[in-house]
């Protein structure tokens, strides 16, 4: 059985190595972790209690607003969140990772820089198949997926590789 490396988000130098590597700044690695964790409170998991929380990062340079760039000239980074939402019937429910997408294409938006998962778990829970594939619609393979434990650290793959 493969080791997996989990990464201290405690750590700046990991942390900004990690951001380096995967072409997000710090800023916005802290918010895909803090927006993350925030959603998980938010699941509906009556059954399994196990709570999902999902943050995208929008690509806007992609994704024009009405508004446009920010006045400054810098990218303005966006974000949106979902959590698993479950029912009775088990293939019924919906994962956060799917409800955080759908809601921002919805809202128009399609391309996406970064995706963060938060679970209750050690080590963090990769998205599913089912999620993956959804995903992928969105998302090609060089994208980054920070997956967060119930600490805050964190296991971080790239769409186009394997899931643990």
């Amino acid at each position: 059985m493969e080791q997996i490396n989990i990464l201290n988000a405690s750590d700046s130098a990991v942390v900004a190595n990690a951001c380096q590597t995967y072409g997000i700044s710090t800023k916005e690695f802290t918010e895909l972790r803090s927006l993350s964790s925030a959603a998980k409170g938010k699941a509906y998991c009556p059954y399994s209690q196990f709570r999902v929380g999902a943050t995208v990062l929008v690509d806007t340079r992609e994704n024009e607003s009405a508004e446009g760039p920010s006045a400054s000239g810098g990218t303005v980074s966006e974000y949106v969140s979902g959590a698993n939402v479950e029912n009775a019937s088990y293939p019924v429910g919906t994962c956060a990772e799917r409800v955080a997408f759908g809601t921002a294409v919805v809202a128009g938006m399609r391309k996406f820089r970064a995706v963060a998962v938060a679970t209750d778990v050690s080590p963090p829970s990769s998205p599913c198949g089912m999620c993956r594939q959804f995903m992928r619609e969105f998302c090609d393979l060089t994208t980054p997926i920070f997956m967060f434990d119930k600490d805050g650290n964190f296991v971080v793959m790239r769409m186009g590789e394997r899931s643990f």
